[in-house]
């Protein structure tokens, strides 16, 4: 369960972190992702209870996720960003977490990706290295906010650009262009040109881990992604990592109710496609 799920949850006080992993557990899930914009603090004693919490529940904490991309200002500048990732690694190695998720960058206005490339490139190069030296792996996440990596053809080729085991990819099933649950989808004129699902084959071979996106379960089934055919996907690839569940409530759902209909559909789809 990624607690992201219930982001609305933290900021008014409803829940904590170290509910929401309680939650997790109590609704069947095998493991938990954090979000680092959740974390009450970084203080050492801290993120020690909250990493206890965790274990004693029996909840394996598969990945941090860094919030924000290069190039969208969230921290300033490009270099700002490097040192909240740099910050982050730092937290992950304290906490014996294996993966950190990043996402790309958004270009410069009238900049095209293909210049802002070699920047996003050279950021992830130094950010890699930094990892490496502290054994935390980093998971490239294809997103989009206006921002790229966001077609399977982008991430590959970072993937091979940077070439690095310590460098790996986190596959998102709502984030690749072409899905409706993709952010900017409204806005992008050229949206019916991708196909998701091809892109979600076309880099499934390179993942670790999947973050399967929940939009609209409230019949039960998930009605924005076609996950039977993500399942075929993920059987055919030989896929073995987490599955994520993210909900991005589109239909109204709580996301208690969500998450219960949503462990019961891909648990059944799991043993359907005998993955």
């Amino acid at each position: 369960m990624q607690t992201l799920s219930f982001k609305e949850s933290v900021p008014t006080g409803e829940y904590d972190l170290f509910d929401l992993i309680e939650i997790g557990a109590d609704l069947g899930y095998d493991g938990v992702d954090l979000e680092d914009r959740q974390l009450d603090s970084t203080d050492p004693k801290y993120l020690e209870r909250l990493r206890l919490h965790a274990l004693r529940l029996g909840m394996p904490i598969g990945y941090f996720g860094v919030g924000g991309g290069f190039g969208q200002g969230w921290r300033g500048d490009d270099d700002g960003h490097v040192a909240h990732i740099k910050d982050w690694i730092g937290v992950a190695r304290a906490m014996q977490v294996p993966l950190l998720r990043l996402i790309g960058c958004a270009p410069e206005p009238g900049e095209s990706e293909e210049d802002a490339w070699p920047r996003l490139a050279g950021h992830f190069r130094e950010l890699t290295a930094f990892a490496r030296q502290r054994k935390v792996v980093l998971g490239l996440h294809n997103h989009n906010h206006g921002m790229f990596p966001a077609i399977s053809d982008q991430v590959v080729r970072m993937l091979d650009e940077i070439d690095d085991p310590y460098f790996v990819h986190i596959l998102d099933t709502g984030q690749y262009r072409g899905s409706r649950g993709a952010s900017k989808y409204d806005e992008d004129p050229n949206r019916d040109n991708y196909d998701l699902y091809a892109n979600i084959a076309g880099s499934i071979d390179r993942a670790v881990l999947v973050r399967a996106k929940i939009y609209a379960i409230g019949s039960g089934s998930e009605e924005w992604i076609d996950y039977p055919r993500v399942m075929s996907i993920l059987k055919k690839s030989g896929f073995r990592g987490w599955l994520s569940v993210v909900f991005e409530g589109r239909d109204g759902t709580p996301p208690m109710e969500a998450m219960k209909l949503a462990r019961t559909y891909l648990r059944g789809l799991l043993r359907e496609y005998e993955i």
